[in-house]
């Protein structure tokens, strides 16, 4: 899965559909962990789609100039925000202790120093759960039974209504048909049923 993975960002659906492997392509995948989560892959499609030789080692992780991130929480001092997807345009690591990583947005250029930089993932492959409220030209979606806990019917429909232009699911057919099939609620929890009784003079219909 993994290796059919790479072989279609990398040449399959370039070639094809003429999109760019890196800014069109999503993967999203249920969880973070195992051979087909997001670090996996991330560690794999980095070394095939960014070939750049030198980067920056920082704590478990590895940037080079090139590479596509996401920001992992809200910086409201940089406008920056949790789902935010950019490329690193540089990397500043003349001082080993106080590196720098500027990341092109939409919205501009920003710095993130040594102590910000944890803030920052790859973004190649993200989890079905950070991509909610955004849209890709293209999506690939692996679902196998490493990710049983996870293969629900609003997971599914979240990760095929991301796709713009083209949506491949890769994975067990088993595991798809159970998340077809598995549409159990989780439980929310709420005060609105009671704030509505409790002010019904304020309820429009």
């Amino acid at each position: 899965i993994v290796n059919l993975i790479i072989d279609l960002v990398d040449k399959r659906i370039p070639n094809k559909f003429n999109f760019d492997r890196i800014d069109d392509i999503q993967i999203l995948t249920p969880m973070h962990r195992g051979e087909t989560g997001s670090i996996e892959l991330n560690r794999k499609l980095q070394s095939v789609l960014n070939k750049n030789n030198e980067g920056l080692q920082y704590n478990e992780k590895c940037f080079k100039t090139g590479d596509k991130v996401m920001q992992q929480q809200n910086n409201y001092e940089k406008q920056v925000f949790n789902g935010d997807m950019g490329r690193i345009d540089a990397i500043n690591a003349e001082d080993p202790k106080n590196p720098e990583i500027y990341v092109k947005f939409e919205q501009g250029k920003i710095c993130y120093s040594s102590k910000e930089i944890d803030q920052l993932t790859l973004a190649y492959a993200i989890s079905v759960h950070k991509s909610q409220g955004s849209e890709y030209p293209a999506v690939i979606l692996p679902l196998t039974y490493h990710h049983y806990m996870m293969l629900q019917r609003n997971l599914l429909y979240t990760a095929i209504t991301r796709g713009k232009q083209l949506v491949i699911l890769i994975g067990d057919e088993e595991a798809i048909r159970k998340a077809i099939n598995n549409e159990e609620a989780r439980t929310r929890y709420t005060s609105l049923p009671k704030y509505f009784k409790e002010n019904k003079e304020l309820t429009i219909l």
